[in-house]
């Protein structure tokens, strides 16, 4: 059976990336579990000039570590990253293909001058990540707003968006989980 890997990427809250395990395995039908003998240094990525990290460079390294992972991989972790034609991006994922990569850096509340929300911060966690694992299952940004799959460019579009596929979508999913297994 094939399944979804979750590689903690430098520095990640284990305890965070533990509470992915069950709703992704519900929302992909999947196993979901944390890589625990490597955690990845994303030093190689950093961008002085932009003070990030470069995500579509560690999507390469993570393509390049697992290789003979029969499923899909996403690298999880708190540093902010982009992509150069953005200033930041949530996440970045193979469309179709085998790894995403998130980050939980412009999820925080402290970001905005705000008190610190946990709870808060988990949920739009999880919703991104069921987002880029979407995207590497072949779905594109979904043009109802309630879908999981809805593109969000700021923290306060993720939490008015809905933390499930819409119909469409998740049909495209459960087709796609199913060819798989």
């Amino acid at each position: 059976m094939l399944s979804i890997l979750i590689v903690p990427i430098r520095p990640v809250d284990h305890a965070e990336l533990t509470s992915l395990i069950a709703p992704l395995t519900s929302a992909f039908e999947q196993s979901v579990s944390i890589e625990e003998s490597h955690y990845v240094d994303p030093a190689f990525a950093f961008d002085s000039y932009r003070n990030q990290f470069n995500s579509t460079s560690i999507i390469a390294a993570l393509l390049e570590s697992y290789p003979t992972h029969q499923g899909k991989i996403i690298g999880i972790t708190t540093v902010d990253l982009f992509v150069p034609v953005l200033t930041y991006v949530f996440g970045e994922a193979q469309l179709d293909g085998k790894v995403a990569v998130l980050s939980s850096f412009r999820l925080r509340e402290e970001l905005f001058g705000l008190d610190p929300n946990p709870e808060l911060e988990h949920i739009r966690l999880l919703k991104e990540a069921v987002h880029e694992l979407g995207h590497t299952f072949g779905l594109i940004h979904c043009h109802r707003p309630e879908c999981v799959m809805h593109s969000s460019t700021s923290a306060e579009e993720i939490d008015v968006k809905g933390k499930n596929f819409c119909e469409e979508c998740d049909q495209t999913i459960r087709e796609a989980t199913s060819t798989m297994s």
